[in-house]
């Protein structure tokens, strides 16, 4: 009797050391590729608020080096007729007279319409140099992030594509 439930622990401890190694080729234990696999690259939120910070900083960037068509590469195509006929207008963000010595994003936030990123940007024209809070708002068009709208601070309706920074 004794032979009997030594051989039935002896098969039970084997069976049991074999678990794992038959999980593993399963993927239950799942080594680094199974992980990576499971895992999403980035998190909904973490993806928006990131694809949002780039969209509006290379439109902050184009406005600097007033580089119109990088600005408007940036835009939802909805925004590209307004922004043709604003951009390098009297009171557009790429006016010729405007230099923007200080554009900076301050603050990501999830809005009812999409990442809301608020910047401040200062606008030179000679000696005359004002900073005003604005308000981009960045959303998903199809595969793609685009900036949708933007709008002073503290309005609740989007501006033009470009801004009328007091002059």
């Amino acid at each position: 009797m004794r032979d009997v439930t030594h051989r039935r622990l002896t098969g039970t401890v084997a069976a049991l050391v074999a678990l794992p190694l038959a999980l593993t080729g399963c993927g239950a234990f799942g080594g680094a590729e199974d992980e990576s696999a499971a895992k999403p690259e980035r998190a909904p939120a973490e993806e928006a608020a990131t694809k949002s910070r780039e969209r509006v900083q290379a439109y902050l960037d184009a406005m600097t080096a007033k580089d119109a068509a990088a600005g408007r590469s940036q835009l939802c195509a909805a925004l590209h007729e307004s922004f043709d006929a604003a951009a390098t207008g009297p009171n557009g963000d790429f006016a010729d007279h405007f230099e923007v010595p200080q554009a900076a994003i301050t603050d990501i936030q999830s809005g009812p319409r999409g990442q809301e990123v608020s910047v401040s940007v200062s606008v030179a024209v000679g000696s005359r140099k004002v900073t005003r809070p604005l308000v981009f708002t960045v959303t998903r068009d199809g595969a793609d992030w685009c900036i949708s709208a933007e709008a002073a601070a503290g309005t609740t309706a989007p501006a033009s594509p470009t801004p009328k920074p007091a002059a």
